[in-house]
């Protein structure tokens, strides 16, 4: 636990949220997820909260339930790219990061995307790297969705290999620009990028200048122990989820672990778990806020949509204030498609959720509010500073994603009434004092070898 001048430095980002039902998009304050508008009140409200970025995550196809599309996920959002664009123009400092997956796109064309956002941003950029085995959203694609699941992170790791010497395939005087001599780009300022691995066999020349970081941040989610392995390889910062506090301290410890097996310090790899929050001027009336809002994200339809997902079947017909179906779950059955599956056996599920009902008198929707429930902080201001900090203090994080559940508006209490608290206890910045995410995020300088390789 460090206190004092030894404090660890609280990192906060915003997650804007619409990607599933942690939004509450039926709420009367709640506003559009597709206008402009909504973006750049959330952005600039981490920006006045001297977050380190903000995050969009992507999905690359509708989900669909029981054979259509699962409209109670909020769904339609513009692309990532094409938002974190345009907020560069009205933020100065905040971060900006977006899901792109490694799966269905072209490291050419991705590591050029994200090399102009970091141009363009004046060097603010971040790419949260996600990878997909699922044929379903794969239908979408050139490539189909045969890419083998154990071949994942194959082609994930050539991925970012392929970017970063794409990144310094200039160097960094390259650009001379001399309107006296015509020269505009100096003799062998500019290299061939030769790599050959499973995935890829590509020779090719970057198209852009080194951009202000050289290498955009580099975010990573996945907690398998693939992911949690190349996270420790190849990120900067790994964006995670863990309940409690003993739970995150195993997960950062397993990381730096695993970071040092590769040859990367502590500071190398930030660790951020996603979490939401309520405030509340008394902890009870914090506690009944959350109590509402955890009931509006968890209606009765997606109460029985989530205990389908497991039970494999048609429940249309269930009361969802009456107790889980009697029936067991159909092993093997999907009915749903484009989410994340993480149920590997049914049946044990079902059985752990009948003895929790059971335990506890839940009704299904009561059973799915708490099982579905991710980590939040639930209190005053001064309570939810004190946990935040505790947090990183000891060791279980490095800051947090937070996730509001109202969009655009959900940050601002946060940033007005919790912030201010992390300063003054000496947890949190109180001016920005870098200009790019590496610097916000206390990263190591990139250190840039040859710009050819091969594997």
């Amino acid at each position: 636990m460090r206190t004092g001048a030894h404090r660890k430095q609280v990192h906060l980002a915003a997650h804007f949220p619409g990607v599933n039902s942690t939004t509450v998009w039926r709420d009367p304050r709640a506003g559009s997820q597709t206008e402009f508008a909504s973006f750049v009140h959330l952005a600039r409200t981490a920006e006045r909260g001297l977050f380190d970025f903000f995050f969009l995550a992507e999905g690359l196809r509708l989900r669909e339930h029981r054979g259509q599309v699962f409209d109670l996920d909020v769904v339609g959002r513009p692309d990532t790219l094409t938002v974190l664009n345009a907020l560069a123009a009205v933020t100065e400092r905040l971060g900006l990061a977006g899901t792109i997956n490694t799966t269905f796109n072209e490291p050419h064309e991705v590591a050029r995307q994200f090399a102009s956002l970091d141009h363009l941003s004046g060097g603010r950029a971040a790419w949260n790297l996600v990878t997909s085995s699922d044929a379903f959203t794969g239908e979408n694609f050139r490539r189909g969705g045969f890419l083998r699941r154990e071949d994942r992170y194959v082609r994930a790791r050539e991925v970012v290999e392929l970017s970063r010497l794409l990144w310094e395939g200039w160097e960094a005087d390259a650009l001379a620009a001399d309107a006296a001599t015509g020269v505009f780009l100096r003799d062998g300022g500019v290299r061939d990028v030769r790599y050959t691995g499973e995935q890829f066999d590509v020779t090719a020349r970057a198209l852009l200048p080194r951009s202000p970081q050289v290498h955009p941040v580099l975010l990573q989610a996945g907690d398998s122990d693939e992911g949690r392995e190349f996270g420790a390889a190849h990120a900067d910062a790994i964006f995670t989820i863990h309940g409690t506090l003993e739970a995150g301290q195993a997960f950062t410890a397993d990381v730096r672990a695993r970071q040092a097996r590769h040859g990367r310090a502590p500071e190398d790899v930030k660790v951020l778990p996603g979490a939401g929050f309520v405030l509340g001027d008394t902890p009870a009336e914090a506690a009944e806020r959350a109590r509402e809002i955890r009931r509006q994200q968890v209606g009765p339809e997606q109460a029985i949509a989530f205990v389908e997902q497991v039970w494999g079947r048609d429940l249309s017909g269930h009361d969802p204030d009456g107790p889980l179906p009697a029936e067991d779950p159909e092993p093997g059955a999907e009915i749903t498609r484009g989410r994340v599956r993480h149920v590997r056996d049914p049946l044990a599920v079902a059985q752990r959720w009948r003895e929790l009902a059971a335990a506890n008198g839940w009704s299904l929707r009561e059973l799915v509010i708490q099982v579905s429930d991710r980590q939040q902080f639930v209190g005053t201001p001064q309570q939810v500073a004190d946990e935040i900090d505790l947090y990183v203090q000891a060791d279980a994080c490095d800051g947090f994603v937070l996730v509001p559940s109202l969009t655009p508006t959900g940050l601002d209490e946060f940033v007005d009434r919790v912030v201010p608290l992390l300063q003054e206890r000496g947890s949190f910045r109180r001016e920005y004092t870098g200009s790019t995410l590496r610097e916000h995020l206390d990263l190591p300088t990139v250190r840039t070898p040859s710009t050819t390789g091969a594997r």
